[in-house]
């Protein structure tokens, strides 16, 4: 039985950041388990939901922009915001798709 299972493993080998490795080790020796045990879990709940267990979105400048310019309204409306030049604008924006 055991030789049975050992001969159905297979090795999946990932590059990924030294420090997110680094990070997602220390992440799963605080929840007591090892990084092929979690990659493993994360396997086996991708094929029962059949989908990745979070979201992935791609969203258009556009609609970011447009996203936060009703961010502002909305609380400009409210008294909250004060207004911005145009410069101080684009200076936010361009430091948001810097990150």
């Amino acid at each position: 039985m055991y030789l049975e299972r050992v001969m159905n493993i297979a090795i999946i080998s990932v590059r990924v950041d030294k420090e997110d490795k680094k990070g997602f080790e220390n992440f799963c020796n605080k929840i007591g388990v090892d990084v092929s045990t979690a990659i493993n879990l994360f396997i086996k709940n991708v094929l029962k939901e059949q989908k990745l267990p979070f979201e992935i979105k791609v969203q258009s400048f556009e609609d970011y922009v447009y996203e936060k310019l009703k961010e502002v309204e909305d609380r400009m409306e409210r008294g909250e915001e004060k207004f911005y030049m145009i410069e101080e604008v684009f200076e936010e924006l361009k430091n948001q798709f810097d990150k």
